[in-house]
């Protein structure tokens, strides 16, 4: 059995690791002209709202913590906008597509609770 970073246990980085799952089998049926394109940015942003949330987690202040928690929720707002491009190209179908970004939206709302709690604790200190 491998040991576990401190990051996996956060509940919000098992989501943002569902969400790049669910955005590259979504992007699996983008056009290949779109490969290093909306393909390449769309997974990019989800990747990086995972990314964020590991680095913060290592980041011995809160405030700096907060920053990392900011920086994926805009990953988040950039998938949804990449997501909702996709759809008005038609590279995606709403009933694909709908699914992912109502999970991107709860994840935001999420991510930006974190953010937020992690100011007020770090103005606390």
């Amino acid at each position: 059995m491998r040991k576990e970073f401190p990051f996996e246990k956060l509940e919000v980085w098992q989501d943002a690791r569902k969400l790049v799952k669910s955005v590259y089998e979504c992007t699996d049926g983008f056009p290949p002209s779109e490969r290093s394109g909306l393909t390449s940015q769309l997974r990019r942003s989800a990747v990086s709202v995972a990314n964020n949330l590991a680095e913060g987690s290592g980041r011995s202040s809160l405030k700096d913590q907060a920053h990392f928690s900011s920086q994926a929720y805009a990953s988040l707002m950039e998938t949804a906008c990449d997501l909702i491009l996709a759809t008005d190209l038609s590279f995606s179908v709403a009933e694909e597509a709908n699914p992912i970004l109502n999970q991107t939206y709860d994840l935001s709302v999420r991510v930006h609770n974190l953010r937020e709690s992690q100011l007020r604790r770090a103005a606390q200190t």
